[in-house]
């Protein structure tokens, strides 16, 4: 069985919880598809974020991971398309209800919000936590397709 692909990108605020979230997916044996940025000058997160989002969207990817300073402007980037369900965490508890509950296909953090274990014990708990489905189905699908 071929190993899960999942995508990661930050900005330049987020390389260094980055590279340690690579390191951690790597060693679990997820096949990790890096969208950048590499280094420490200042990029726009927004262009990382959509590209993470269009790997998603043209089914490169089904998860993802997103990272900037704060872990705020890249999530709403993410979100701005209706593939995307991305939740800004900060700890095991959010991820894990952002996968029971919200059905999240990305999550993001902060690199100045959240620690590294902080950051990979979370990422843990968004890796291996199911959809409940049930109750919030609807709820989930109403985010994809909002009224017009």
């Amino acid at each position: 069985m071929a190993a899960e692909k999942i995508a990661i990108a930050s900005d330049h605020g987020g390389t260094n919880l980055k590279q340690a979230i690579i390191d951690e997916l790597s060693s679990k044996g997820f096949d990790v598809l890096d969208l950048g940025c590499d280094g420490s000058a200042s990029v726009d997160y927004p262009d990382y974020g959509y590209k993470l989002a269009e790997a998603i969207k043209s089914g490169t990817v089904a998860r993802g991971v997103v990272v900037c300073g704060s872990g705020i402007g890249i999530s709403i980037a993410v979100n701005r398309f209706p593939e995307i369900r991305c939740a800004l965490v900060h700890d095991r508890l959010g991820a894990s209800l952002s996968r029971e509950h919200n059905n999240a296909n990305v999550i993001a953090f902060g690199e100045r919000t959240t620690g590294v274990a902080t950051a990979l014990d979370a990422l843990d708990a968004f890796l291996n936590t199911e959809f409940e489905g049930g109750r919030h189905e609807r709820r989930v699908e109403k985010l994809s397709n909002p009224p017009l």
